[in-house]
Formats: structure tokens, C-alpha cells, sequence
């Protein structure tokens, strides 16, 4: 696109500084280390510092363009390429993408899924279905990228808007037709996905979380609902089970499909219920007429039924027939640690599984799936991450010491933070509700570092009562999929899956197992 167009399309804000008659912009980029030549190279205000600081790299590079605000103007006296001024270029940077790479997603059908917990399991069941549909997907979220069968490992939930419409060209250009995504607080906050129009936008639920970001919940609550307007979405599916779902219903500026589950479903005034799952199966019933689809939940816990409801009722949005939503929701889809099974339990052991759950909500939600499949102890793994929300540390030992017959606690990603710290404040919410009274937990254990607190967990799980002890479920909770912790601003590689096998072979070989 040629320069002059593209600052024409931004708006008579737009500032231009240069030769820009006849010069071609092929690609956008804010990672002046990413500049390939002919790309547009947005050089915004930073935490820390300011991208201006990297132009000259940038141009080196090939960049044929800066665009930048005021500040970054007047660090750029000496720019050997045209400079775009606007006051808010971040604001811009999604459109701006968007044009530059040829309204890519208008050629996709897309599904934006958005909330607190749930959004990677949607996402996944989505995907799933519409390929078991006969579609070409994509898939863009929390543990990765999808282009067809290509896998590429995720660095964040959302990506940055250059990157997301470079993305989706590439999509387009592989056949791809329709493409499902995670849509993260941050990403609509920062403008992440701006030039996007979702089909569809699907809204799980909201629940306390990076409140280190969003000044309060009501905060949180407005970056989520930016989603559901005529800007960003063209249809939805929201999930009235807790209050911020029901206030999400009534704001939406786009025709909006209600769905109520569990207790929910007899009070909620929603377009679809759910009536309770049965092994699974369930039925989803339109309340209006009395139409019903027979679905299964292929992952445990009623959040789960509630997840694969949102996925269908996304299809039905999509004008697939009730028939062909059963029969594409009917394929098991893969999940990476969302309830991931990594020992099944019996003779040799416990049952074993590793979840993302990271929230208090989710912590719960997780623990009570496990509960009624669970013969023995219900033995949870769990820490916090540093540098993030402090307020729902305690909140997660909370929900672990309700729900888990015994809690290790012990480090996420520490971060920056002093992991002793961290484990203490998850500790006292659980010891808090042991001397309230209101425990399940017998046991409260500070386990220290992960691969330890995994070790002692399956320890506790295997040790030999005699042959009729029912099996005990280990859960480790809170990293899931990630493959890397995070210690003092060092990543080491990490994987909760792994540490889990290791420390069911050695407990097995020692020979204390049943």
C-alpha cells in the first residue's frame, strides 16, 4: 500500500514528514529486530522506553517508514525515511495493519472467544468442531498458533496487532476459511485486535484476575465488553451463569445468544439451558421453542459442559445446521493441559492430571470436577505467579483447602519475587479456612519448588495402605500446557508433565506402591 493512501485512511490527524510520493509500504512490524525492507516500522511509547530509541536499526534493517507520536517525532530530527505522526499510534496500529495486509480477516470467518477461564478450552472445542465440519481452521491463543496441521509455540494469548493481521494474511493465503481465537483483557485494552470484526465473540465468564493491569473489576468488566460491540463483533454467545455474564447480555450492542447451565438454567431468562450432564451427555435446550441438541462434554466438570455449549451454540450462530453441530461436536478434541490426563491411575499409581487453572474460580471449579471421580484423596499442587494480581493468592489456597483433601503449595511463575513470600500467602488463604472450619483439606504442606512439591504429591498418592485403598487423584494446577517457569527474570524449561512422569517412575520404583 502506498504510504500517502495509508496516512490518508488514518485520518486528517496524520502527520508526514518526508519523501512520501510513490512509496510502497508492504508489511508493519514494532519489533524493530522483525523489520524486513519495505516494512512500516511503528515506533510507540514503551514502559521503559520509547521505540523511537530503535529506529535508526529499524530503517538499517529496511524499514521505509516510522510511524510514531510527538515524542517519538522529536527524537527522529535526523530520520532518513518518512516519519507518520498521530498522537495515539498504538490506537491506530491495528487499522493500520489491517489495510497494509489487505483486510485479511474479512476474507475469514472468525470467532473471538473472551473471559477469564475457559477461553483456551473453547477455543480448542471450536476449532475441533468447525474442522470436523469440513472447514479449514486456524487456531490463535494461549499454548499456540495454528495454521492448518503448522504449529507455531504462542509467546502471549493475543498477539500484537502487526502481528495478528500478518497472521491472518498468511491464513488467507494458505486456504485457510475460518479462524478461532483467544481474545486476552490486555489485547482489547492495547489495542491488540483492532481492524478485526469477530462473526462471532463468545464470553465465558469473568472472575478475579490481572487486577495488577485493570484498576478494578469493573475495569476488567469494560475491557472484556469492548468485544461485544458493532466495532469488534457482529454476533455473540454469552454465558449468563454469573452476574458479569448477565450484565454483558443486557449492554451488548450486537444480536446476542444467551446460554444458562446447572442451577442456572431453571432461573436464568436465556435463549439456550443446559439440563445437568449425564457421563457427559447433556442436552442443550432452546427455551423459547423446545428444541434440543444431544451434546458430550469430552472433559470433566460441569465449567466443561458449559464451554462445549458456548462451541455449539458458536456453530449455530454460524448458520450450521442443528444436525451437523451434533455430529462435528461428537469428535474428541485435544485440549494441552486443560484436565489432561497424564496417568490414569490404578495398580501403579495415582490418577494424574495437569490443569491450567490459575484463578480462585478456577481452582475450584477444577477441584469440585474432580471430586465425585475421585475413589481416593484429591491431593492438589498449587502456586501463584509473581509480579501479578497479589489480591487472589490467598483466595487460591482458599479454594484448594474447600475443595482438595490435601494442599502442596508450591511455585508458578516466580518472577521477580521472593517464591517463599508468594507460597506464604497462598498458605495462609488455606490455613484461613482450616481455622474457620470450613476445610476439606487435612493437610496444608508447603512443597518449595515444583519439581519437589510434584514429588511429594505422588509420594503421598502411592504410598502403600493395602491392596483395597481406593486411588487418589494428584492434580497440578496453574501452568498447564507452558513449558518453562519463570525464576528472576531467567525462563527455565519446565513442563508439569514431565516433572509428573518423572516422579511416577521414581516412587514406583522404589517400590512403595500398592
Amino acid at each position: 500500500m502506498h504510504l500517502r493512501d495509508l496516512t490518508a485512511r488514518i485520518g486528517a490527524s496524520a502527520e508526514i514528514g518526508g519523501v512520501a510520493d510513490g512509496l510502497l509500504v508492504t508489511g508493519v512490524t514494532l519489533d524493530s529486530r522483525a523489520v524486513v525492507h519495505g516494512d512500516l516500522y511503528a515506533a510507540l511509547p514503551g514502559f521503559n522506553v520509547h521505540g523511537a530509541r530503535f529506529a535508526d536499526d529499524a530503517v538499517k534493517a529496511g524499514a521505509v517508514a516510522v510511524l510514531t507520536d510527538p515524542e517519538g517525532r522529536d527524537q527522529l530530527a535526523d530520520c532518513e525515511v518518512p516519519v507518520v505522526v498521530v498522537a495515539d499510534p498504538r490506537g491506530v496500529l491495528g487499522d493500520v495493519a489491517d489495510l497494509v495486509y489487505g483486510h485479511p480477516s474479512a476474507d475469514l470467518t472468525v470467532l473471538g472467544i473472551t473471559g477469564t477461564n475457559g477461553k483456551t478450552t473453547t477455543a480448542y472445542l471450536v476449532e475441533s468442531a468447525l474442522r470436523a465440519h469440513g472447514r479449514r481452521t486456524g487456531l490463535i491463543g494461549t499454548v499456540e498458533t495454528r495454521i492448518g496441521d503448522e504449529r507455531i509455540e504462542s509467546v502471549r494469548t493475543t498477539p500484537e496487532a502487526t502481528d495478528l493481521h500478518a497472521l491472518l494474511g498468511v491464513m488467507r493465503e494458505r486456504g485457510i476459511d475460518a479462524c478461532v481465537m483467544e481474545v486476552s483483557s490486555h489485547a482489547l485494552e492495547l489495542h491488540r485486535v483492532d481492524g478485526v470484526v469477530y462473526d462471532v465473540a463468545l464470553f465465558t465468564n469473568l472472575s478475579q484476575d490481572h487486577l495488577d493491569f485493570h484498576d478494578s473489576m469493573d475495569d476488567y468488566f469494560a475491557a472484556k465488553a469492548s468485544l461485544f460491540t458493532p466495532r469488534r463483533a457482529r454476533s455473540a454467545v454469552v454465558c449468563v451463569d454469573d452476574e458479569w455474564g448477565r450484565r454483558l447480555a443486557a449492554e451488548s450492542g450486537v444480536p446476542t445468544t444467551t446460554l444458562a447451565t446447572g442451577a442456572h438454567a431453571a432461573s436464568a431468562e436465556a435463549h439456550w439451558a443446559v439440563d445437568e450432564a449425564d457421563a457427559g451427555a447433556f442436552t442443550l435446550r432452546e427455551t423459547a421453542t423446545g428444541a434440543t441438541l444431544s451434546l458430550v462434554s469430552h472433559l470433566p466438570g460441569h465449567f466443561n459442559v458449559a464451554n462445549t455449549a458456548l462451541a455449539a451454540l458458536a456453530l449455530l450462530r454460524l448458520g450450521i445446521e442443528p444436525g451437523d453441530v451434533e455430529a462435528a461436536m461428537a469428535v474428541s478434541p485435544d485440549v494441552p493441559g486443560r484436565m489432561e490426563v497424564v496417568a490414569a491411575g490404578g495398580p501403579e499409581g495415582p490418577r494424574c492430571i495437569v490443569d491450567f487453572a490459575h484463578t480462585p474460580d478456577a481452582v475450584d471449579a477444577a477441584l469440585s470436577a474432580l471430586r465425585d471421580s475421585t475413589a481416593g484423596r484429591l491431593i492438589a499442587v498449587l502456586g501463584a505467579g509473581g509480579d501479578r494480581d497479589r489480591g487472589k493468592r490467598p483466595a487460591m489456597g482458599a479454594a484448594a483447602a474447600r475443595r482438595a483433601d490435601v494442599v502442596v503449595v508450591t511455585d508458578d511463575n516466580p518472577r521477580s519475587e521472593d517464591p517463599a513470600e508468594i507460597r506464604a500467602a497462598v498458605i495462609e488463604g488455606a490455613q484461613q479456612v482450616v481455622r474457620d472450619g470450613d476445610a476439606r483439606a487435612t493437610e496444608i504442606i508447603d512443597g518449595g519448588t515444583r519439581s519437589s512439591a510434584i514429588a511429594e504429591a505422588i509420594a503421598l498418592a502411592v504410598v502403600d495402605t493395602g491392596d483395597d485403598r481406593p486411588v487418589d487423584t494428584v492434580v497440578v494446577l496453574g501452568k498447564g500446557h507452558e513449558k518453562g517457569q519463570e525464576i528472576h527474570g531467567v525462563k527455565h524449561p519446565f513442563d508439569d508433565r514431565d516433572a509428573v512422569r518423572a516422579a511416577l517412575a521414581a516412587a514406583t520404583s522404589s517400590g512403595v506402591t500398592a
